[in-house]
C-alpha cells in the first residue's frame, strides 16, 4: 500500500499561509522528502534510542531546541501548515541536525502506525483551541486520540500539553483525568504555572503573554 492509499481523516485550519521565500521552497522540495515519514513502511525507534513526538510543531522553536540539546534522542515532529515545515526545515539545515524526522499531516496518522509503547514523551503545545462551541469536536485532545496516544506511549512516559486558553486547559484536564491510562503530574498551582526545565518559549506563546494570556503547562504520565 502507497502512503497515497492510506486512509486520510479530514484536518481543519490553515495549511498554508503566505508565499514561501525561493530557498524555503527548495528545503520543501528537496530536503522534505529526505526526512519525510514513509506511513506505507512500519514505524518504530532505533535501537537504543528513544523516540518522542511533537504534535503540531508551529514554526519548530521547541522541537529543534530539544532535538539540538538531546542529540542522542529521535523525534518526529508533525505540522500540517506548509509555512511552518518551511521554517523548521530552515533551522534543520542551519543546524544540521540528523535526529528529527517529518511529518506535514494530521499526527494521528503517524501514532496509528507505531508499535505499542515506542514513545518517551509526547508535546503538544499551543493546539488550536477552536474556541466555538460548534467545532469543540476538532479539537486534538479527544478520547480518540487519547486512546491512540496511550496505546503508543511506554508506562512512565510524559504527555505535555501547554495552552494559553483556560477552557482548552480545562477541558483537557477533563479529559484526562477521565482516561485510566494517564495521571496528572501537580501537587500545587507552581506545577501548571511554571514550564518545564530547559522550556524554549515561541513565538506564539510571547504573543498570548504580552496580551495577558497566562499559559498552562500540564504534564500527564502514562500509567
Amino acid at each position: 500500500m502507497t502512503q497515497d492509499a492510506l486512509p486520510r481523516r479530514r484536518l481543519y485550519g490553515r495549511s498554508k499561509g503566505k508565499a514561501l521565500r525561493a530557498h524555503q521552497t527548495e528545503l520543501i522540495a528537496d530536503l522534505l522528502p529526505q526526512l519525510a515519514l514513509d506511513l506505507a513502511a512500519p514505524l518504530a525507534p532505533r535501537d537504543g534510542r528513544e523516540l518522542r513526538v511533537e504534535i503540531g510543531f508551529g514554526g519548530g522553536e521547541h522541537l529543534i531546541e530539544a532535538a539540538a540539546a538531546e542529540p542522542e534522542v529521535d523525534f518526529i515532529g508533525c505540522e500540517p501548515f506548509i509555512n511552518g515545515m518551511a521554517r523548521l526545515l530552515s533551522r534543520i539545515e542551519a543546524r544540521g541536525l540528523r535526529n528529527i524526522r517529518l511529518h506535514r499531516g494530521d499526527a494521528a496518522d503517524v501514532l496509528d502506525r507505531l508499535p505499542d509503547a515506542s514513545l518517551s514523551r509526547v508535546y503538544l503545545f499551543y493546539p488550536d483551541p477552536w474556541p466555538k462551541r460548534r467545532h469543540r469536536k476538532r479539537r486534538f485532545v479527544s478520547t480518540e486520540n487519547l486512546d491512540r496516544l496511550a496505546r503508543v506511549l511506554k508506562p512512565g512516559a510524559e504527555l505535555r500539553f501547554a495552552t494559553d486558553i483556560d477552557d482548552y486547559a480545562g477541558w483537557t484536564l477533563a479529559r484526562l483525568r477521565a482516561q485510566p491510562d494517564f495521571v496528572w503530574r501537580a501537587g500545587g498551582a507552581q506545577d501548571w504555572l511554571s514550564p518545564w526545565d530547559g522550556w524554549t518559549r515561541t513565538k506564539y506563546e510571547a504573543k498570548a503573554i504580552a496580551a495577558g494570556r497566562r499559559p498552562a503547562y500540564l504534564t500527564f504520565i502514562r500509567q
